[in-house]
């Protein structure tokens, strides 16, 4: 079976909106959607435990009869933890050390310098009380999102962080349980979807509320996270996993289809970009991409996203790849070329990017240390990786001395006159010495 994928040339007549519709992603924005986990919130909201296990047995066919099945014990983390195979749990073991390591080099103390006249100002960072992690697993299990969510909360100072994760059918995947174990989580829970969302932000009889909820999901979960949000904080509105690859010719190209292949078998609607400006490569790419594809496990659900949303883009030069990645905004940015270095400082929006031939998108995902938990759909022109910062809260402290008082006050009755704000000024020069 032939495989269709964009080839698009930069510059051409319909290139930018060719581009437009190739990145396009509206997944968020389903009114069905909404409409179903608006239902599904309200439920929680009103039936609790009840509800929660109702909605579980429904859509995850879970066999539970009572809520307290779908809390997973302590107990049960551990031993999945002590089972794992001496190579698998030595290997969960080193990642979680790196994504310990780099994170807590993102710590950021609490401040103060004293002016002159006595005035403190600075900022005071302090943790969140208790987090949410939603770890998905639908199409496949994710061990690494248990690190990659829970790690930095740890190294924040977080007091409390429960975990869900959707158990089709009653099984929940060993290995991510392992995970929980490791990393130190403190409840854990058998419940996916909307319904996860729900109780996590609102609380039931058994399920505390959380102050934030972080972690990637499906429509669904995106949708409930963005409904819930005022009521609890989030992390970000996660789409489909991407990845853009900017490549000189000179990689070895099986590599390169290979980590095309790494982000497409995530899901139908990931998205793989290879750009480069020699078009000779592009066509090795292209036969690689050919003669591997049938030796995946994921071999259709590859096939299907790079049809329906990957492209090879032909550039003129490194100067116009360089426009590309900044308007692509991309998830995972892959500098396979010869001085990775040298692109930096011209690369303004990319969530994560690997430099060189040897840096495998792949290794983010699990053990390099930075965070994989990563803007996508083009938010990185606005946002950034998760870390330790999302898991804190800053507050400003103020301390007027005597003169200080005095002297802010003038100026704040002054301004606050100009804004018609009486009791402003007032309250401000009540404190003005030698009035």
């Amino acid at each position: 079976m032939a495989l269709a994928i964009r080839r698009l040339k930069a510059g051409s007549a319909d290139f930018d909106q060719q581009l437009d519709a190739l990145l396009a992603w509206e997944g968020v924005s389903d009114a069905a959607v909404q409409q179903s986990v608006d239902h599904i919130i309200q439920q929680v909201k009103t039936g609790g435990d009840e509800a929660i296990l109702a909605l579980t047995q429904t859509y995850d066919r879970h066999p539970a009869q009572h809520f307290s099945e779908l809390e997973v014990s302590l107990e049960v983390c551990r031993q999945a933890f002590e089972t794992l195979p001496v190579a698998r749990r030595e290997a969960l073991e080193v990642a979680a050390q790196r994504v310990r390591e780099y994170h807590q080099k993102q710590q950021q103390p609490s401040w103060q310098y004293t002016e002159a006249d006595g005035t403190v100002l600075g900022q005071q960072v302090t943790p969140l009380d208790r987090v949410g992690v939603y770890v998905p697993g639908g199409k496949a299990a994710y061990p690494s999102s248990v690190l990659m969510n829970v790690l930095p909360a740890k190294v924040a100072g977080v007091e409390e962080i429960i975990m869900v994760a959707p158990a089709p059918g009653g099984e929940l995947n060993s290995l991510v349980l392992a995970a929980a174990w490791l990393t130190g989580v403190d409840r854990v829970f058998a419940i996916g979807g909307a319904q996860a969302v729900a109780a996590l932000a609102y609380g039931s009889e058994t399920v505390p509320p959380v102050d934030k909820i972080v972690g990637p999901g499906n429509i669904f979960v995106a949708t409930a996270k963005r409904a819930v949000f005022g009521k609890v904080g989030i992390d970000m509105i996660a789409g489909p996993s991407e990845i853009l690859v900017v490549c000189d010719g000179q990689t070895d190209p099986d590599w390169i289809a290979m980590d095309l292949f790494s982000q497409a078998e995530h899901d139908e609607d990931a998205q793989s970009i290879l750009v480069s400006w020699d078009a000779g490569y592009l066509d090795q790419v292209m036969q690689s991409i050919e003669r591997l594809l049938p030796q995946m496990e994921r071999a259709e659900i590859i096939r299907t996203s790079l049809q329906q949303r990957g492209a090879l883009i032909h550039v003129a030069d490194p100067a116009e790849a360089i426009q590309m990645i900044n308007r692509i905004a991309p998830e995972h940015l892959e500098l396979s070329v010869e001085d990775p270095q040298s692109w930096l400082p011209q690369v303004r929006h990319a969530g994560a990017i690997f430099m060189g031939r040897y840096t495998a998108e792949a290794v983010g995902d699990y053990c390099a240390g930075p965070n994989h938990v990563l803007p996508t759909s083009g938010t990185a022109r606005f946002s950034s990786p998760l870390g330790v910062y999302d898991f804190q809260k800053r507050s400003s402290i103020i301390f007027c001395s005597a003169q200080g008082a005095s002297d802010l006050g003038r100026v704040a009755g002054e301004l606050a006159d100009g804004e018609s704000l009486t009791a402003h000024a007032q309250s401000a020069r009540y404190r003005i010495k030698d009035q």
